[in-house]
């Protein structure tokens, strides 16, 4: 492990990789960018539509440029205005984050065309995956196992019912162009079939402008486990081990760990998965970092599910494991630099968790919750790691993902990171609008989460299993304040004196309602 160490920290005192790189994102993506951009003394460049004008990436970065208004087609999805802000300000590398951009193979295509370099892989690979249905025909061509189910698009409802037949209820229809659950319908028999296929070409067409979608097998409760690759431009290609993401809302992940609880009964599945994750990419002539996702069935089966051409959201429970920095990583691969690190050099250490920080109300099957943050404390301390966005003061938009930060914890083991992540959201304090902190405060006391017993549908289970769901931080903020009120106004009354026994109940019960 020090050997790794070492590494990283050689890799942060090379001399400038690139002169300017502008970071075509926003958010906590983009402030993480403009961090390690930082320690690589390359200078930054931040970009920005109407309401973005005062985040935190534009405070932080060295330049900032306004792309257009909050709608995203005409600021962060605007391929030319985003190149135009390169070339003005002299920017010759674009770090395209996650989301936006980050997987679109025309703009990693028109940034070459540009003489810029595109921070992530070439555009020929990100053409190739892009396509869920092009992307199971190259696993299966690289001998990956896949999802039982239409090897392209369904052409017709007939064609559906066919397919549906022969591989058994229940199905999964899915947007070929897309992902995050958009485009994406169960269907359990036969008769639901012709409503949710029109249902999804509809909702695809809308999402990623293609009304293809396929068909595959619905795998019934599995864990969704994804690996995480690394390559530079001469085809060297490693894996740097797997991330459990089967905690999920709506088909989008909120919490992520590595290792999975599931290597732990499994000790040969990671090795088998990261080779065939390498193997995947190696045929898509893949270089830079990106995730193979796959399930994973009751007898440890696991078929790919897609690849993910970009940075991870859940990256640094990675980062933690492993003591590397994956955005150094992809700074010193685009610059053409080799990969020094081989497989048997990565080591796994410890036990990392994160949860995805949102504002949105638990309480209402997660609906977004925009506004202005009046008090923020953030936790801190040993272990602890917080990629954030936000500060006092500023507005959450309601134009784009309410995706506030990342808090990220490390521990020894399994349980010791979950006692220290629970401390952390015990201190986390987020006034002003609803978040989902009161969500991960009983979730990690959950008996099945605790046990490591994870399926993708394993959010409804829990709310099932709950009496009295968690109340929304908005109802936990009016209690305190209640309750101080109450408490000012005892102490005040005339005649009153609390006892050091009812001013000790009084402070717990406090403590108790902001929790």
């Amino acid at each position: 492990m020090l050997r790794l160490r070492m590494r990283v920290f050689y890799c942060y005192n090379q001399p400038a990789m690139f002169r300017k790189v502008l970071v075509a994102n926003r958010g906590e993506i983009a402030c993480r960018v403009i961090r390690a951009l930082r320690e690589a003394k390359i200078p930054s460049v931040a970009v920005y539509s109407d309401v973005d004008r005062a985040s935190l990436a534009v405070r932080m970065a060295d330049e900032a440029v306004h792309l257009g208004p909050a709608t995203s087609t005409e600021s962060y999805l605007h391929i030319g205005r985003v190149l135009d802000a390169a070339r003005k300000t002299g920017a010759d590398a674009i770090h395209p984050g996650y989301g936006f951009l980050s997987e679109n193979a025309e703009f990693a295509a028109a940034c070459q065309e540009a003489g810029l370099v595109f921070i992530g892989p070439p555009a020929s690979a990100i053409a190739k995956l892009g396509s869920k249905t092009a992307a199971r025909q190259l696993a299966l061509e690289a001998g990956v196992a896949v999802v039982p189910g239409a090897k392209q698009a369904v052409e017709s409802f007939e064609q559906a019912r066919a397919i549906a037949s022969q591989i058994g209820y229940p199905v999964l229809l899915k947007a070929a162009a897309g992902g995050g659950g958009k485009g994406m319908r169960r269907v359990d028999q036969e008769t639901e079939l012709e409503a949710a296929l029109r249902d999804a070409a509809s909702e695809a067409e809308r999402a990623f402008k293609s009304r293809e979608v396929y068909i595959e097998k619905l795998v019934v409760k599995p864990r969704h486990v994804e690996i995480q690759v690394l390559g530079d431009l001469d085809g060297n290609l490693i894996h740097l081990g797997e991330r459990e993401c089967s905690i999920q809302r709506r088909h989008q992940k909120v919490v992520e760990e590595s290792p999975s609880p599931l290597m732990l009964e499994n000790p040969a599945l990671r090795h088998a998965m990261g080779q065939a994750a390498v193997k995947l990419a190696r045929a898509a002539g893949y270089y830079n970092a990106g995730t193979c996702e796959f399930l994973v069935d009751a007898n440890h089966n696991f078929y790919f599910l897609e690849m993910n051409t970009r940075l991870q959201v859940e990256h640094p429970v990675t980062e933690l494991v492993t003591g590397l920095d994956l955005v150094h990583w992809q700074l010193k691969i685009a610059s053409g630099q080799r990969l020094s690190l081989r497989q048997e050099d990565i080591e796994w250490r410890g036990s990392a968790i994160e949860c995805r920080i949102y504002a949105e109300d638990p309480s209402q099957n997660f609906f977004p919750s925009p506004g202005k943050i009046l008090q923020l404390r953030e936790p801190s301390g040993p272990g602890v790691r917080l990629d954030s966005g936000v500060y006092p003061g500023w507005t959450v938009p309601m134009e784009y993902d309410p995706l506030l930060a990342k808090l990220a914890v490390w521990a020894e083991d399994r349980p010791a990171a979950i006692a220290r992540l629970q401390r952390a959201v015990d201190e986390y304090r987020i006034v002003g609008i609803q978040t989902n902190l009161s969500f991960f405060r009983a979730l990690l006391a959950d008996t099945e989460f605790l046990a490591g017993r994870l399926h993708t549908g394993f959010i409804e289970e829990f709310f099932a299993r709950q009496s009295h769901p968690p109340l929304p931080d908005e109802v936990l903020q009016a209690g305190a304040y209640a309750a101080l009120q109450h408490a000012a106004r005892q102490r005040s009354t005339p005649g009153e004196a609390a006892s050091a026994e009812t001013s000790r109940w009084r402070a717990a019960g406090l403590q108790e309602i902001m929790r």
